[in-house]
């Protein structure tokens, strides 16, 4: 492509103007006819002759208002096995180690010059598998890259994929990863131990381990455009085999006592709070607790600071919302 085209489409661009970027194609494609190049001008034309797709009015595109009606479904039942999470709705915000923010952050720079990569013959890192203790960020992780990225966020519903047919939990499986191939988006299998759990532990060698076979051959062929993000809580149990098949691999750890008192005061920043909380003790109390759980009691304080007509977080509120806390956390393990 010649200076002149490229200077003509960024400007067209920058205008939002869609007519000037339909001529430029065309223009492209004449192009590329002419240099001989006739399978590629002709599967260009055939993109470019498809039915437009019609804005809506919150600036969308009925194209991608169509896709969250085109996911994947089962084919005995017609289930929906993955869910289309909305960007609105995806919590992106996290306080990490360093150590660990840099190895997210590396996911996402490598995807946003993927094409520069690919240059150089190089890949940029797919498929990440994420692991580590409940409620530390694991699937805010997944959030967080298909935010940063710009992809839409697909989350596997295994209650659907799952079936007792013999070879269909395998097919349903293979649905979704066809769908990820079609469609960029960051693809989740959270809690990927409900399917990958080792062949050798697993008392059922029949579906059970179709499936984890299924997962490794797909894995193995993963090259869809988008990222593959797999979450677990208990690392141990999955195949072995499954861990060769990540780009990447990494823990997301309980928050320190650094990332503790960022988390309280990233949460509590709309509200006031007193100034003769003691953090330091605060922190403490928080020492080995999930980032969820801390998030939560700064949320419960500054809620009943609010419903008390205070309107500011005390040191008393803090400490009652983490006994709660603990105590509800107590007697789940209990039960």
């Amino acid at each position: 492509m010649n200076a002149d085209i490229l200077k003509r489409m960024v400007r067209a661009i920058a205008d939002g103007s869609q007519s000037d970027l339909e001529r430029i194609a065309r223009r492209v494609v004449d192009t590329e006819r002419k240099s001989g190049h006739a399978k590629l001008a002709t599967q260009l034309e055939e993109i470019l002759n498809k039915p437009k797709a019609k804005r809506n009015g919150s600036g969308g595109t009925a194209e991608s208002d169509r896709g969250l009606s085109e996911l994947p479904t089962s084919r005995r039942h017609g289930e929906q096995l993955a869910t289309l999470i909305p960007r609105d709705s995806l919590e992106h915000h996290m306080v990490l180690p360093a150590e660990i923010e840099d190895r997210f952050s590396r996911i996402e720079k490598e995807y946003a010059a993927r094409e520069r990569l690919g240059a150089y013959g190089l890949k940029n890192r797919k498929t990440v598998l994420l692991y580590g203790p409940p409620g530390c960020g694991k699937s805010l992780g997944a959030k967080r890259l298909a935010w940063n990225t710009g992809l839409p966020l697909l989350k596997v519903r295994f209650d659907a994929l799952l079936s007792s047919y013999f070879g269909e939990s395998a097919t349903n499986l293979r649905s979704v990863f066809e769908a990820a191939k079609e469609r960029p988006c960051v693809l989740l299998l959270d809690e990927c131990d409900f399917i990958a759990r080792s062949r050798t532990n697993s008392r059922d060698i029949g579906e059970a381990s179709r499936i984890v076979n299924s997962l490794l051959q797909l894995m193995e062929e993963y090259d869809a455009p988008g990222l593959l993000v797999a979450t677990t809580n208990i690392e141990d149990s999955l195949d072995t085999a499954l861990f060769r098949r990540f780009d990447d691999v990494f823990l997301v750890p309980p928050p320190g006592p650094e990332e503790i008192d960022k988390l309280l005061h990233t949460t509590l920043s709309a509200v006031k709070c007193s100034d003769k909380i003691d953090w330091p003790n605060i922190v403490k109390r928080l020492r080995g607790e999930s980032a969820a759980m801390t998030v939560k009691a700064a949320q419960d304080a500054a809620k009943a600071s609010v419903l008390n007509g205070e309107k500011i977080v005390t040191e008393k509120l803090l400490f009652k919302a983490i006994s709660e806390l603990k105590r509800s956390d107590d007697h789940d393990v209990q039960e």
